[in-house]
């Protein structure tokens, strides 16, 4: 099994990356700020107004370390990363898989029940954790409401019956997001999901983990040997990771969804680390997102139970783990592919 590492974040405006023997280095200001050996990282995220050597790129992807520029916000721009990994006939079986409907329908399936399955746990968690707090009624409904969905979705006779079983659980979800932020209410509230841009503190919050969570799935298919573009639930379109997404709706309620509910109800960011653009959009200063990362990392290193591979691994490895088994379905090692369903 893969290694758990590290990502290193670079937020720092102006700085620079450059490559020191098998030694990333991280300059700022005239001076080295930081050194890590390449072998001790599994992604570099660039935010911003920062630049890399071309020496470094290559050590990086001799050493399959990714390395992704976003904007401030969180905005995808580009990725450098090393040669195709995996043989041709798995990314050819996948292309078939795609194109055939009855298959393309299976897989979907699987992560469409495993997102609604995954979302519905993030309220009971809430109604279990916080019941003293709660407005538990509408939750509850919504936990009832997510069970019947689960069920529809299952019995979805079609890729249009199962996307609208999917947006109909996510409404419900979504409906109800805003009772399980339990401080700073003034500042941090849920009233529908805007993307692009945010248009207010939580969704800037959702946003920006909803792209790092990318960046560590399209990380995982890679490493596989799959093709991070073709998808099975979402569809391609130029530019659009469509397996990435399909593989990231099992993770969002686990890996944004709860971090970022936790971030904001023990006040571990503030409104005022929020400034709302001319424009209208809503974006992180500085160490509010450093904030973030270090939270979404601490996440990454928690160690769970994987409930397929009967193994206790660091959620951050989780997207590996399903890739592989879904590279692993794809060959024809495997049944069908199995979900995570979070306990």
């Amino acid at each position: 099994m893969k290694r758990m590492l590290n990502t290193l974040f670079v937020t720092t405006q102006g700085s620079y990356l450059s490559r020191d023997g098998e030694t990333v280095r991280v300059q700022a200001d005239g001076e080295t700020k930081r050194g890590l050996p390449v072998h001790t990282l599994d992604g570099i995220v660039c935010l911003g107004r920062v630049s890399c050597s071309p020496g470094l790129m290559k050590l990086c992807a001799d050493h399959k370390v990714t390395v992704s520029f976003l904007s401030m916000q969180g905005r995808f721009w580009a990725r450098v990363s090393g040669p195709v990994s995996g043989n041709v006939l798995l990314r050819r079986e996948q292309y078939r898989w795609a194109d055939d409907a009855e298959r393309a329908a299976g897989i979907a399936k699987a992560v469409v029940i495993a997102k609604i399955a995954n979302s519905r746990i993030v309220l009971l968690r809430a109604l279990r954790d916080h019941k003293d707090n709660l407005d538990d009624e509408p939750i509850r409904d919504a936990v009832r409401s997510l069970a019947v969905s689960m069920e529809s979705a299952h019995r979805a006779d079609s890729m249009d019956a199962l996307r609208g079983f999917e947006g109909e659980a996510s409404r419900t979800y979504f409906e109800v997001f805003d009772h399980v932020i339990l401080a700073q209410k003034d500042e941090f509230f849920f009233r529908e999901r805007s993307r692009r841009p945010p248009l207010d503190n939580m969704n800037a919050l959702l946003s920006f983990l909803y792209t790092l969570l990318a960046h560590d799935v399209v990380s995982a298919l890679e490493t596989v040997g799959l093709d991070p573009a073709v998808g099975f639930l979402h569809r391609d379109r130029p530019g659009r990771p469509g397996l990435a997404l399909d593989l990231m709706e099992e993770f969002r309620p686990i890996f944004a969804d709860r971090v970022a509910l936790s971030l904001v109800n023990r006040q571990q960011v503030r409104g005022k680390g929020f400034k709302k653009t001319e424009a209208g959009g809503v974006l992180m200063d500085d160490e509010t997102r450093k904030v973030v990362l270090v939270t979404y990392q601490q996440r990454k290193r928690e160690e769970v139970m994987h409930p397929f591979i009967k193994e206790k691994m660091a959620l951050g490895l989780f997207p590996f783990a399903q890739a592989l088994l879904l590279a692993r379905c794809i060959r024809g090692d495997l049944d069908g592919y199995p979900p995570f369903f979070w306990k």
